[in-house]
């Protein structure tokens, strides 16, 4: 039996292109840069494509008015080399800048189930969670911060049951709202 061998650290552009990462065009809608980072990163680590690379074959598919950015941005850094760490500060900084996080905050803690079905907010709490790091790093957090914005009574029915897990609780919220129809 062989060891298993480590992933190449050097990958060709053509085998990180064969997983069709998208194009980026530049957009103000945060979710869409947000996205198109993620999306990045999944082909990256499918294709195993060494940190070296990262920032070349992303910036390929940047495109149209992001592509200017990144020309401009490129020639205004001092770095010789930017790293993967640093392409994504600074391309958030400019797609999704701290006002608009903050914003993005500011609507996570202010969700509340009010009129919405549980699936209407279940899909707006998943959409805004993707932003809240720290808030919602664990299952407890997600289920504890799903739980705050349910309608009372359905969040006093939920609490009861003591669940620890998101799953659980959108779960038993689903067969309580169901109930109650």
């Amino acid at each position: 039996m062989h060891p298993p061998q480590p992933p190449p650290t050097n990958t060709t552009f053509i085998t990180f292109q064969s997983v069709k990462p998208p194009e980026f065009r530049g957009s103000r809608d945060p979710l869409k840069a947000h996205a198109w980072l993620k999306e990045m990163e999944k082909a990256f680590a499918l294709t195993n494509v060494g940190d070296n690379q990262k920032v070349e074959y992303a910036t390929y598919f940047l495109k149209g008015e992001s592509n200017y950015w990144w020309e401009t941005a490129k020639a205004l850094e001092a770095a010789e080399v930017i790293t993967w760490d640093r392409f994504k500060r600074m391309f958030l900084d400019n797609y999704f800048p701290r006002y608009m996080q903050k914003q993005m905050e500011m609507k996570f803690f202010e969700l509340k189930q009010d009129n919405m079905i549980v699936g209407e907010y279940e899909k707006k709490f998943t959409e805004l969670s993707r932003f809240m790091g720290e808030y919602v790093d664990s299952e407890e957090k997600m289920a504890k911060r799903f739980q705050q914005g349910l309608k009372p009574w359905i969040r006093s029915r939920v609490a009861a049951f003591e669940l620890t897990t998101y799953a659980e609780v959108v779960q038993k919220v689903m067969v309580i709202q169901g109930e109650s129809e």
